[in-house]
């Protein structure tokens, strides 16, 4: 039930998982580059890894099967391999993923290391960037299996040569994302945050409530007593756990839903703004404005002007 939210709110942020990178590498190796992308994840499909950012103070040790995942990091540095000589030097930002195929088939006794990032709209990049620390290490532990077999399925799909490899590849990339989360969430202690309390029992109740009607004008008594506690309690454990009050989360639901409807659908602001629960057009243009910058239809016009550049680029 708890997952039914988070793909709920995966949904609207549009989260995406990207295969983009990756390497095999034997003896001494080293990979270095700047990065791109806010979100960034390295997995170590084989072998192992130490992985050195602009916010680690010692190298991260990565085992087979280890994910570490990127939050706004500048530049990354990955070093491998035993011997005396000098490092081959691999720049992690052209190291395509179809290199692994070529250099070695079964990879015996080599480092894999593969690389992709985390695509999400801007208010996905809001929500998840303050959910993540800087380097988040999800370990290869049994409870991760699924982390583990998605990775030796991509592995499998990359070095392959198989008819429909590249579509595989997108697939298991997207669920890969899914179980690299699921696994951070199950050995992590996730900051206060939405993604926090979207896998917190004891708030699911009430959550489920704002998330199935938005528009209800929901008193904090009602969802507190969805969730057993006292008003007093809920409150006070609420914002623990979610970083901002009940009502405060509810508004900031109603926004997500907004946005998505300016972005995708034709209907009417007057129409959005009873749908949501507001009792007057100016009433939720004010709301809208003050949690996104913009009016909703100023947001309207400019999402769907950069989904046409973004479509004849």
């Amino acid at each position: 039930m708890v997952d039914d939210q988070l793909s709920e709110v995966f949904d609207h942020i549009e989260i995406q998982g990207l295969m983009t990178s990756g390497f095999a590498a034997r003896e001494s190796w080293v990979a270095r580059g700047a990065l791109s992308h806010p979100l960034k994840f390295i997995a170590v499909a084989r072998g192992r890894a130490r992985l050195t950012t602009d916010s680690t103070e010692s190298p991260l040790a990565l085992e087979p099967g280890d994910v570490a995942i990127l939050n706004n990091r500048a530049w990354l540095e990955l070093r491998g391999g035993t011997g005396d000589g000098p490092p081959r030097d691999i720049d992690v930002t052209t190291a395509s993923y179809t290199s692994i195929r070529e250099d070695d088939a079964d990879h015996d006794g080599a480092d894999v290391i593969l690389g992709g990032h985390i695509a999400l709209n801007s208010v996905g990049r809001t929500l998840l960037l303050q959910a993540l620390p800087p380097v988040g290490h999800v370990r290869a532990s049994p409870a991760a299996i699924h982390l583990r077999d998605r990775l030796d399925a991509l592995l499998d799909e990359l070095t392959g040569d198989r008819v429909g490899s590249a579509f595989a590849i997108r697939q298991h990339g997207q669920l890969f994302l899914l179980d690299m989360l699921r696994a951070y969430i199950d050995q992590a202690e996730l900051p206060p945050g939405w993604l926090r309390a979207l896998t917190d029992d004891r708030l699911h109740p009430a959550l489920s409530l704002m998330h199935a009607e938005p528009a209800k004008p929901w008193r904090l008594e009602t969802l507190a007593s969805a969730s057993a506690m006292s008003r007093t309690s809920f409150a006070t454990h609420f914002r623990a756990v979610a970083g901002m009050p009940p009502l405060t989360y509810l508004n900031r639901w109603r926004m997500l839903l907004a946005q998505r409807a300016l972005r995708d659908g034709d209907d009417p602001v007057e129409s959005l703004a009873a749908t949501l629960g507001y009792a007057s057009v100016s009433a939720f243009s004010t709301a809208f404005k003050r949690e996104v910058g913009e009016s909703p239809l100023r947001y309207r016009h400019r999402v769907r002007r950069a989904k046409l550049a973004h479509a004849d680029s």
